[in-house]
């Protein structure tokens, strides 16, 4: 039994889901709420002292740390490979996570997306200079991004990886904003390969049922 907890809006718990489901796995998801006003259960904090989301157990071995979770579901169990072959592909692999984790995740998503459509949508006045000021680094991410992208219909090429995965959630949301759907048609590589990979089973099969 593979158990996944976490939330189904977080852009973290999707990157599991999606490799979860590019390898073909049975899973279950376990509803953890780290913004609930008591917090995550204490029993979750056990499995992840830090209190963030996912981690996963699978029989008597846990793991916590988004990328540790990918690399774990790809090398564990059969099923499609999703890191590739060569040690430099592999490394460009691990430079775009790194990217991802580092320098997209904040102004993509939460300075971005949550201020442009979460907080309207709930009520609450867009920061306006909050997204004024991510605009800069959002851009430097996506110019990064789009020199890294490789022919073919994935990121890394004609095979989806764990960069995908873990890309996908991110970008997915940053083009809802009218912001980010504006710098990712300065993107052109990379608004093909969001275009391509939404046509996924995989992502439809993790969809968040919580609307974000």
């Amino acid at each position: 039994m593979i158990e996944l907890f976490g939330a189904d809006y977080s852009v973290y718990v999707r990157a599991a889901r999606l490799a979860l489901a590019e390898k073909g796995l049975t899973y279950k998801l376990v509803p953890i709420d780290v913004f609930a006003p008591e917090g995550p259960p204490e029993s979750f904090l056990e499995l992840n002292p830090f209190a963030r989301i996912p981690a996963l157990k699978h029989g008597d071995f846990s793991l916590y740390e988004t990328v540790a979770i990918l690399r774990y579901v790809d090398e564990a169990f059969d099923g499609p490979p999703l890191q590739p072959a060569s040690a430099a592909g592999r490394a460009r692999m691990t430079q775009i996570l790194s990217i991802l984790d580092s320098h997209a995740y904040r102004p993509l998503v939460w300075d971005i997306f949550v201020e442009r459509v979460v907080k309207p949508r709930d009520g609450t006045p867009a920061d306006e200079v909050k997204i004024a000021s991510s605009m800069g680094p959002a851009r430097t991410v996506l110019g990064a991004l789009e020199t890294l992208v490789e022919a073919g219909p994935y990121l890394l090429g004609d095979r989806l990886t764990l960069a995908d995965c873990h890309a996908l959630p991110m970008l997915s949301l940053f083009a809802k904003a009218e912001e980010g759907a504006t710098l990712l048609k300065r993107a052109p590589k990379l608004s093909a390969w969001l275009d391509t990979i939404r046509g996924r089973p995989s992502f439809k099969a993790s969809e968040p049922a919580t609307r974000v």
